[in-house]
C-alpha cells in the first residue's frame, strides 16, 4: 500500500471519529462479545445447515444483507479482497458501537494499521488487546477466515466492520431472521 493511501486511510478514520454526529455511542458497553443469547452463540460443525460466503471489499460486503432462519447454524467463509484490514462481526448496533471504541484503541496503540494487524504489538505490548471473539473475524488483505454461528430465535442483528470509519462508510449489513 502506498504511503499516500495509508495516510488517507488514517485521516478518514480519525476524521470520522472526531465528528460529533458520527461519534461512537459513549457509555454503552454491552459488548456481548459473541456469546450472549441476544445475538446467538458459536455453533457446532455437526449442526451446520449451509455455508454462506462473504467477500469483504473496501467498505462493502458481498452479499449486502443476509437471510437466516431462527435457530439456524451457519458456516460463514469470509475473505478480504480489499486493500485494508476488514472485520466481519455479528452483533447488534449497540454492540458494534461499543466495539468500534475498542477498535479505535487498537489503532491508536498501533496494534491495528490500515492494511495490517501488528501481531507483535497485540501479543506483547497491546495491553490485553485481542480480537478473538467467536462472532467476529478480523482479516488483513488477502486473508480468509471462518465463523460457525447459531442464530437466536428473535433478534435485531447486523454484520459490520468496526475498523474506525468503515461502519460509518457503509460497511454494515442487515441480518433478517425468519421462522
Amino acid at each position: 500500500m502506498s504511503t499516500q493511501t495509508r495516510l488517507r486511510a488514517w485521516a478518514l478514520a480519525f476524521a470520522i471519529a472526531s465528528v460529533p454526529s458520527l461519534a461512537l455511542a459513549a457509555g454503552d458497553h454491552a459488548h456481548g462479545h459473541g456469546d450472549g443469547p441476544e445475538i446467538g452463540q458459536p455453533g457446532n460443525a455437526a449442526d451446520i445447515s449451509r455455508t454462506i460466503s462473504i467477500i469483504m471489499r473496501d467498505n462493502l460486503y458481498e452479499p449486502e444483507s443476509l437471510k437466516v432462519r431462527e435457530g439456524e447454524t451457519v458456516r460463514f467463509t469470509i475473505i478480504n479482497r480489499g486493500e485494508f484490514v476488514h472485520e466481519f462481526n455479528i452483533g447488534t448496533a449497540t454492540m458494534h458501537a461499543a466495539h468500534q471504541e475498542e477498535m479505535m484503541g487498537m489503532m491508536e496503540s498501533g496494534v491495528l494499521e490500515p492494511d495490517r494487524i501488528n501481531h507483535e504489538k497485540m501479543d506483547h505490548g497491546g495491553h490485553g488487546m485481542k480480537h478473538d471473539d467467536p462472532n467476529s473475524v478480523l482479516l488483513e488483505p488477502g486473508q480468509s477466515g471462518e465463523i460457525i454461528w447459531r442464530f437466536p430465535d428473535h433478534a435485531t442483528l447486523e454484520f459490520a466492520c468496526n475498523v474506525p470509519g468503515h461502519y460509518q462508510s457503509g460497511m454494515v449489513g442487515r441480518i433478517q431472521l425468519s421462522h
